[in-house]
């Protein structure tokens, strides 16, 4: 308007809108303010998903809340929303399948036993599954997690070009590892009924170091739903954004990923604390869950956790 009538005087116009000069100047300078605070926003966003490619909104609100508060910038989740989605950082997530579990075989299956079982501490419950990941000209690569429940921690981890038991049980010798000397006789590991869990050299090893077997019993995803998640967020959020090309650089970068899902991704789960500080706070801190489950099931386990 103060182009078109460039005559016209300032405190005329504003007479016309029945607006004060001061009220004028003052909205002129929230817009610019406003703008430099998007700005500010979409560059700290664009930091985080230097490392973290394809992780959500939610958690990137809680990740930035130190940024926005050391420069005073009033943003709620909504806007932040609002805000990825005009500029093109919405991520959506990818739907495939590749059957990785093959649990018609003659070996011993063993019974769930965490249908009414909610830990309470690190070291009670590991969750296990193997999924696949396509790497330079479709070559399929398996991935084998070990997960701790209470704190969302992959604890162990190996990939392969192969789905032979031995994979596997790499990524559980990892995990035990990191227990030490002492051994936690209460600790269930939890998997699928794959011929890879239930084959005599994981089998033995989980008894010689006294986990107690427990595994689905139909192939309902919910059944392991911890397990199920880690491998989605891992694959989804990082590993489905780089370029692999050889077993050596999928091992490097997957140590790599491995790393800043501990230490750096927020779960609502888990109060928006990372694993690392759960599995750390050797059970001072008591993690809040920040989400609500509309999915009503008897299984009390599945309704305990979420990403």
């Amino acid at each position: 308007m103060k182009i078109r009538f460039s005559r016209v005087g300032l405190a005329t116009l504003c007479g016309w809108f029945g607006i004060t000069r001061q009220a004028y100047y003052k909205n002129n300078w929230e817009g610019v303010s406003t703008t430099i605070e998007e700005e500010l926003v979409i560059q700290q966003v664009l930091n985080i998903r230097k490392n973290h490619k394809r992780i959500g909104a939610r958690k990137i609100h809680e990740m930035i809340q130190p940024f926005i508060l050391e420069h005073g910038i009033k943003i709620g989740r909504d806007c932040l929303f609002n805000l990825l989605s005009a500029n093109h950082l919405l991520v959506r997530k990818r739907k495939r399948r590749i059957r990785t579990t093959n649990s018609y075989h003659w070996l011993r299956k063993y019974p769930n036993l965490i249908r009414e079982f909610v830990p309470t501490a690190i070291n009670q419950l590991w969750v296990s599954d193997i999924t696949y990941w396509k790497i330079d000209k479709e070559q399929p690569l398996y991935i084998s997690f070990i997960t701790d429940a209470y704190s969302h921690k992959i604890v162990g981890y190996h990939v392969a070009e192969t789905l032979e038991a031995i994979e596997s049980i790499r990524a559980l010798k990892m995990a035990l590892s990191a227990l030490g000397a002492e051994r936690h006789f209460q600790l269930i590991h939890h998997s699928d009924r794959g011929v890879q869990y239930c084959s005599s050299g994981y089998v033995k090893l989980l008894k010689n170091n006294g986990l107690q077997i427990s595994m689905t019993e139909n192939g309902d995803p919910l059944e392991n739903a911890i397990a199920e998640r880690v491998n989605g967020i891992i694959k989804d959020e990082y590993l489905d954004n780089y370029q692999v090309h050889n077993i050596s650089q999928a091992n490097e970068l997957l140590s790599s990923v491995v790393d800043l899902y501990n230490k750096e991704r927020p779960h609502m789960s888990i109060g928006n604390l990372t694993p690392n500080q759960i599995h750390q706070s050797n059970q001072q801190i008591k993690p809040e869950k920040l989400w609500k489950n509309y999915y009503r099931k008897q299984n009390t386990f599945v309704n305990q956790f979420q990403d």
